[in-house]
């Protein structure tokens, strides 16, 4: 019997053998009831188990347990980092791939996650925006943006700060939450800590709300957090989405752009967008340009982020001005 054949239960299985009774009870007990079924079946039908299978299992156990706890200790780089130094990078990836797909599996919320948004947002309307914000932080960007377009204006914004000031919630909290969702929406609800919201949970619904809400809470944001809008703005468009563009767009950024600042932005981009870029200049100035970079010599990262958050800047601005149009769905599409 190969460990890569084993199904998850029968992982289980031999881990629980392997630990023995008396560790594995309490374990078995906080367990759902389908699941225990699953494993002391398997348990029972288990052959003869070798020493180097149950050592396999053992050590694959330890692995992404300490992988969760990297990841919840400093994300998915760090993890990476740590995991590649002890077991070399593919390892690495393979285990941080199966803890990944394992916390998506047991999200919190998941009842929100498939309950009808409409039906969602009349449930969570006049809970404290605290709340609120934490449902929103766990649900698809799509259909959180759609509850917060649906918020009165004033209940936006309060919501919008607190995701973006979240960090890590207590199991305690969540569980809390989770109860009041079970009740009104009658289903069971699994908990488990994580680390949710920030800026980014609040850059990725706005980015699918419409234009008239992101700007409403962006401009109650700049009146209240600049330096949070700001943050907020930073995320919401960054250099590579210029491949996102149309050309006429990209035509009338360049026209915009210094040169030098050009130069050191593609220098540290990928191929895409430089070949985006360079299609839609002249072919004098794509090679001028390509020249500039070959010449350049090292650059320092520090600079070429500058770089890019010029160009970012001028983007932003222009679509402000209405001279291009970020498409973000919905009423920004774009129909030729």
């Amino acid at each position: 019997m190969a460990k890569e054949k084993l199904s998850g239960v029968q992982k289980a299985a031999i881990l629980f053998i392997t630990l023995g009774p008396e560790a594995s009870a309490p374990i078995l007990k906080k367990m759902p009831e389908n699941e225990i079924q699953k494993i002391t079946f398997e348990i029972a039908n288990m052959p003869k188990i070798k020493k180097e299978l149950k050592e396999e299992v053992l050590n694959e156990f330890v692995d992404l347990n300490k992988a969760k706890d990297y990841i919840l200790e400093g994300g998915f780089d760090y993890a990476k980092n740590l995991l590649s130094k002890a077991l070399g990078a593919q390892r690495a990836m393979e285990i941080i791939e199966k803890v990944t797909e394992i916390t998506q599996q047991y999200r919190p919320f998941a009842i929100a996650r498939k309950a009808d948004a409409h039906q969602l947002l009349n449930v969570i309307m006049n809970e404290h925006p605290q709340t609120i914000a934490l449902i929103l932080c766990y649900l698809q960007p799509e259909k959180a943006a759609q509850i917060m377009s649906g918020l009165p204006e004033e209940l936006q914004v309060e919501v919008a700060k607190r995701i973006a000031t979240m960090s890590n919630t207590s199991p305690m909290v969540i569980e809390e939450v989770e109860e009041v969702l079970q009740k009104k929406l009658s289903s069971l609800i699994r908990a488990e800590f994580a680390t949710i919201g920030g800026v980014q949970s609040l850059v990725d619904i706005l980015n699918n709300v419409d234009r008239g809400t992101e700007k409403s809470i962006l401009d109650e944001l700049d009146r209240e957090q600049p330096e949070l809008a700001e943050k907020v703005r930073e995320k919401m468009f960054i250099f590579e989405d210029i491949i996102t563009l149309d050309n006429v767009s990209i035509q009338r950024i360049l026209r915009e752009v210094d040169t030098k600042d050009l130069a050191l932005a593609i220098k540290a981009s990928s191929e895409e967008v430089a070949e985006v870029i360079y299609k839609n200049m002249s072919k004098r100035a794509a090679q001028t340009l390509k020249e500039d970079i070959e010449f350049m010599g090292p650059v320092r990262l520090v600079d070429v982020e500058k770089a890019q958050q010029a160009i970012v800047a001028i983007i932003r601005r222009l679509d402000e001005a209405g001279e291009i149009v970020i498409s973000r769905g919905g009423e920004d599409a774009i129909i030729v």
